[in-house]
């Protein structure tokens, strides 16, 4: 089971949402230090510090996500891949925005309460998205 779960190749739904569950952890973490470091340590604008710290996320997303969780190791243009991961992202930035300022300035959390809202609802689009339309995958 460890190895189906952690090593061997798969186009199952389950094991692939498991590992990008994993890896959206592993990106969040980096995300929500980056948001806080950028905010509360050196007094970036929440908003500002969001997509600076989406940008150092995102790359670590795309490298754990390609290679691991969807068995992308052999496309052809990388530059084509590497933009339509981006794009896939950036509608995500988008709406965690706008949840970011929802939660936020709209119902008096604190902004990183409100990252970790918008983040779980976020990782469902970025992993239908990614699946469906970056790697050609059924969406079940």
């Amino acid at each position: 089971m460890i190895n189906k779960l952690f090593k061997d190749s798969t186009d199952n739904i389950f094991i692939q949402l498991f590992r990008y569950i994993f890896v959206g952890g592993t990106a969040f973490v980096v995300d929500f230090f980056f948001l806080y470091f950028f905010s509360d340590i050196c007094g970036i604008y929440y908003l500002i510090s969001a997509v600076l710290s989406f940008i150092i996320s995102v790359i670590v997303n795309y490298i754990m996500s390609t290679k691991w969780v969807f068995n992308q190791y052999n496309i052809e243009n990388k530059v084509l891949e590497f933009n339509l991961f981006i794009l896939i992202s950036s509608v995500g930035l988008v709406f965690t925005e706008i949840l970011l300022y929802f939660f936020t300035d709209i119902c008096g959390f604190y902004y990183l309460i409100s990252k970790i809202i918008a983040a779980i609802i976020i990782l469902f689009w970025n992993f239908l998205a990614r699946r469906v339309m970056f790697y050609g995958k059924d969406f079940i």
